[in-house]
């Protein structure tokens, strides 16, 4: 380790900075945010800093640096254009033992400014010891996407409960067993989902009771269409502190191991006409889980509330008293469509768009045909390839012309995905005589025209009329 990190309180301490640009302007930002009383010594200042100074958030003097500005002062920053002033900062803040950061020259001062990601009163500090600060600034960005900002919040509640905590479990090892299961369960749950209130109250309830903090939970997931890139970062916060996952045929491989790697992995998966485990079933096994004490991830294709059958999961869960929570995933059609090239709707084209299930319960296909057939409207068929030519028959017996354009996506999102284009009398034919095989999506409308043009996104060679 060539640096030591360390954090330090800088709230009303005395801080210089020497320079009036911008660099010296982001500085001053990180030292104010510090609650520092930042000094700045320069012969002008940038329009920010200027501003600051007219504010009185900074103090500013006009002036060339010189020796007798360092004294009384806890840090300096050197930010200046001209190397041999910030040289000169340097070498006199190391003899006068204050720490001192000289921008753009790390191998000058005794310390560096790493990239950070703010949470507070949670902190995350990466730093290159100046070897690349855009690679600090990288890392960073992706430290951002997987560190929710309720962290703070998270922090603050675990502060403002700490003595009692500590007063109810005098044993080291069941507070920290207590405090685990706050971090990682119901209570911390409740403060993502923006019920501050209730978190409170639970983490009280969990103090009296200690086998609260180990009660069970399930989480209704969105696992999107199939592309992991598509998932949301608190689906994929969920799915990696699960116990016990459940999913269906529609979850694409490479979501299903982004999971945690030693959670249960339990396949519900039904087909048309073959349900492997009856929803009713399903329902009853996320109970059953949960009221064992585990986090339980039911883990859908697309979106739970879209053709899902999600409502019904939860309703159950609500009836039992079993704490759930509900990630919406990007729904296919949406998925679908965008790689595609397709646009639900578009001002030219589709001014408004419905979505239909291919099937019923009882495997016919018996859908409001008047309400689908209007003009300038999109029509997207979930789960239609069985029945992709009574749809397309029904579909213009009832008022489209047969020209319509349709779209069929095999396997959208995903490396596999297969894009056939023609209009209602053709469409049935293309993807008989090419094999498409479930998962798909149809599309039926005037945006259909677009996929020539706008589809950036072709892995796989599909056919066209």
């Amino acid at each position: 380790m060539d640096l030591f990190p360390v954090f330090l309180n800088l709230r009303q301490r005395p801080c210089l900075v020497v320079g009036g640009g911008e660099v010296a302007a982001r500085k001053v930002t990180l030292l104010r945010r510090s609650q520092a009383q930042v000094t700045v010594v320069a012969p002008q200042l940038c329009p920010r800093l200027r501003d600051a100074a007219r504010g009185g958030d900074i103090r500013y003097q006009e002036k060339l640096f010189e020796a007798a500005d360092l004294v009384g002062q806890t840090l300096v920053i050197a930010a200046t254009d001209d190397s041999e002033v910030n040289r000169s900062v340097a070498k006199l803040a190391k003899r006068s033992n204050i720490p001192v950061n000289v921008v753009d020259q790390p191998q000058l001062g005794s310390f560096t400014v790493p990239s950070i990601v703010d949470r507070s009163p949670v902190l995350v500090a990466v730093a290159t010891g100046g070897a690349s600060p855009i690679l600090a600034r990288l890392l960073r960005a992706r430290l951002e996407s997987t560190i929710p900002a309720v962290y703070g919040r998270l922090a603050e509640l675990v502060e403002r409960f700490r003595r009692e905590v500590q007063a109810r479990f005098t044993d080291p090892r069941a507070r920290r067993r207590f405090w685990e299961a706050v971090l990682q369960g119901h209570v911390a749950e409740l403060l993502f989902a923006g019920r501050d209130a209730a978190a409170e109250a639970a983490l009280r309830s969990a103090m009296e009771d200690v086998e609260a903090g180990s009660r069970g939970e399930v989480y209704l997931v969105g696992a999107g269409p199939g592309d992991p890139d598509l998932l949301t970062f608190r689906a994929l916060r969920l799915m990696q502190q699960a116990d016990v996952v459940l999913y269906d045929r529609l979850v694409a491989p490479a979501i299903l191991d982004l999971t945690r790697r030693d959670a249960e992995r339990l396949y519900v998966g039904k087909a048309r006409a073959d349900h492997t485990v009856p929803q009713t079933k399903i329902n009853e096994l996320l109970v059953e889980l949960a009221q064992q004490g585990k986090r339980v991830l039911r883990l859908k294709g697309g979106d739970p509330f879209i053709f899902g059958r999600g409502g019904e999961e939860i309703d159950r869960l609500a009836d039992a008293g079993i704490p759930f929570q509900v990630v919406p995933g990007i729904t296919a059609a949406a998925g679908c469509g965008a790689y595609a090239g397709i646009p639900l709707t578009h001002r030219d084209y589709a001014q408004s768009c419905v979505f239909v299930t291919g099937h019923l319960k009882d495997g016919s296909v018996d859908l409001n045909w008047d309400a689908l057939v209007q003009p300038q409207q999109t029509v997207v068929i979930y789960m239609g390839l069985s029945g992709l030519e009574e749809l397309c028959r029904q579909l213009v017996a009832h008022g489209f012309p047969a020209t319509t354009p349709a779209a069929l996506v095999e396997q959208g999102t995903t490396a596999k995905q297969r894009v056939f284009t023609g209009d209602l009398a053709s469409l049935p034919r293309l993807v008989r005589s090419a094999g498409a095989r479930a998962p798909t999506l149809v599309i039926v409308g005037d945006v259909v025209k677009l996929h020539d043009k706008l589809a950036w996104y072709r892995p796989g060679a599909g056919a066209r009329q």
